[in-house]
């Protein structure tokens, strides 16, 4: 009799059977409920950004604003009931909550409340349009787009070389904005050292302002060494955080863990890698 109740899976607790109903929904758009969830989501958050940009109008604001301030309470209600929703029905809420999404989710309900308090911050709730990018998950391109936990990760493995390459960058316009302090001089708008360093910055990364500008032969030869290297290392960075996102991509991608919500595993997988709970 033991054996048979261990083995059935129909025997898990309601509340377990509920909250596994509502993580498919919620957070699987393969299932039609889930798909239709997301539709409906995207469409409240964009139409809860159109009405925070009209409300910024003076002159719409002026003839709307009541009903545009009782529209953003019923949206942000909406979106803190899908908030707490979400940390529900997933395994660890600390981790959902900690996790690139959740921090977006929270970000778009915190500023209405902290209107109540600091007049003018519910504009700040145009950060809403981040949450559109679960329209990738509802359109299947995530596996070409790339996950904002993939890109983290690559960061993260990336920031000690990206570190060394600013500090070398650093260096390399401190010593191009002195030389060409020296050369110029304060005749041709570089007047002293700091301002001669930032128009090494805007040279190198090839903004050019122009509003200051070699004269002389030397100078000019030299800005153009100067331009020549900024296209280079441009290039860098890219290089550097490309090679580690190609290497964490490889761990993410797979079948959608319950408990942890990690995204690596296999999709044939039947336990979690990292948390080790049964898929």
């Amino acid at each position: 009799m033991a054996a048979s109740v261990k083995s059935n899976p129909q025997n898990r607790p309601p509340y377990d059977n509920w909250r596994n109903t509502l993580y498919t929904i919620i957070f699987e758009a393969e299932s039609p409920a889930g798909k239709l969830f997301d539709e409906i989501l995207i469409l409240a958050i964009l139409l809860s950004i159109i009405v925070v940009m009209l409300d910024s109008v003076s002159s719409i604001a002026a003839i709307h604003g009541d009903l545009f301030y009782t529209l953003e309470w019923i949206f942000t209600i909406l979106f803190t009931v899908e908030y707490f929703l979400r940390l529900i029905c997933v395994g660890r809420p600390i981790r959902y909550a900690t996790s690139f999404f959740g921090i977006i989710d929270l970000l778009a309900i915190l500023p209405t409340y902290l209107s109540l308090m600091l007049p003018g911050s519910q504009y700040l709730l145009v950060i809403r349009s981040l949450r559109l990018l679960r329209v990738f998950r509802v359109l299947k391109l995530a596996q070409y787009i790339g996950e904002a936990d993939l890109l983290i990760r690559a960061l993260r493995a990336s920031r000690r070389k990206i570190t060394l390459f600013l500090f070398t960058v650093l260096t390399l316009v401190v010593i191009l904005g002195s030389l060409m302090y020296v050369i110029e001089g304060a005749d041709s708008g570089f007047t002293s050292i700091p301002r001669s360093i930032y128009w090494a910055i805007i040279t190198l990364t090839t903004v050019g302002y122009g509003d200051i500008v070699p004269e002389t032969n030397l100078g000019q030869a030299l800005a153009s060494i100067i331009m020549i290297i900024g296209y280079s290392i441009i290039a860098v960075p890219t290089g550097i955080v490309t090679s580690e996102i190609t290497y964490a991509s490889k761990y993410l991608g797979g079948r959608v863990c319950h408990n942890c919500s990690f995204e690596g595993n296999d999709s044939d997988a039947r336990y979690c890698k990292r948390c080790g709970a049964k898929l």
